[in-house]
């Protein structure tokens, strides 16, 4: 299996820019690294140890781009859990950021509601998180230059990120909200009676995703912001299947308000972090 570090190094000898962010695009959400102006396109089968992503709307590169004059690094598709990969494939790309040098990583998804406030297209920032996958993928054997065995979980998600992501989308006039996202191994989607259980264990979210990420990604020292696009309502408030046109519909109409709260974002928080 080829090493992240191998991976990292590959880029820096590629890349005309070394970005200081990061974000991951979920489902339906891959347009957004086509709205700012790309630098570099590398497609996810010419990376060291890249799988393919085979999950719908997931484009497979990834983008170099100019946010505000800032270089930010896009991946137009994560690995899922679902689609048969190890957990060590699932997460590869996040340890290649941070061997890379990335020091800010923003996720996103399209996730399920779990509460009557939270309609479709509404654009919630994670505070919390669960993880019902099963798995951590820090098991095995930790490298200590990413970071320490046991790392803490307490506040995941940057305080003061976001709290620049909540004063950015007051000032642009959009509406945000705040949850918890639970994470679910799928592929098949939840039952009533799971939904009912995760809503009572206080999640707001429902996903296929995410976690893993995060869990990587303050393992290796970075700060982490995410955001879930709620592309469908879960069963618990109707009988209807559910179907992929419908959650990339949702995805694809709040998407464009959610780039404009990260675009302004990178820029204050370069500043902010010093991240330049």
């Amino acid at each position: 299996m080829v090493h992240y570090k191998d991976t990292a190094n590959w880029l820096k000898e590629r890349l005309i820019k070394l970005p200081k962010f990061a974000v991951i695009l979920g489902t339906g959400l891959s347009e957004m690294a086509e709205t700012f102006a790309t630098l570099q396109r590398i497609p996810y089968s010419e990376l060291p140890g890249f799988v393919s992503s085979t999950a719908p709307s997931h484009k497979g590169f990834m983008l170099l781009a100019d946010v505000k004059g800032v270089p930010v690094l896009f991946l137009q598709g994560r690995f899922h859990y679902y689609e048969g990969y190890a957990i060590e494939q699932v997460i590869f790309p996040t340890r290649v950021l941070a061997a890379l040098g990335v020091k800010m990583l923003v996720v996103t998804n399209a996730a399920g509601s779990l509460r009557l406030e939270l309609p479709p297209g509404a654009i919630v920032q994670i505070t919390d998180h669960i993880n019902f996958m099963g798995i951590n993928p820090l098991i095995g054997h930790n490298d200590e230059e990413l970071g320490e065995r046991f790392p803490s979980m307490n506040q995941p998600y940057d305080p003061e990120c976001r709290a620049l992501c909540d004063a950015i989308a007051s000032e642009q006039g959009i509406t945000t909200h705040k949850g918890v996202y639970i994470a679910v191994t799928g592929p098949s989607l939840e039952t009533k009676a799971e939904c009912a259980a995760f809503a009572g264990w206080g999640a707001d979210l429902v996903g296929m995703s995410t976690v893993p990420e995060v869990i990587t990604a303050r393992h290796a020292g970075m700060k982490v912001l995410a955001y879930s696009i709620v592309t469908n309502y879960s069963n618990l408030f109707h009988e209807q299947a559910h179907s992929q046109e419908e959650i990339r519909h949702h995805a694809g109409i709040s998407g464009a308000h959610l780039q404009n709260i990260l675009a302004e974002f990178v820029l204050r928080a370069s500043q902010l972090f010093s991240l330049t």
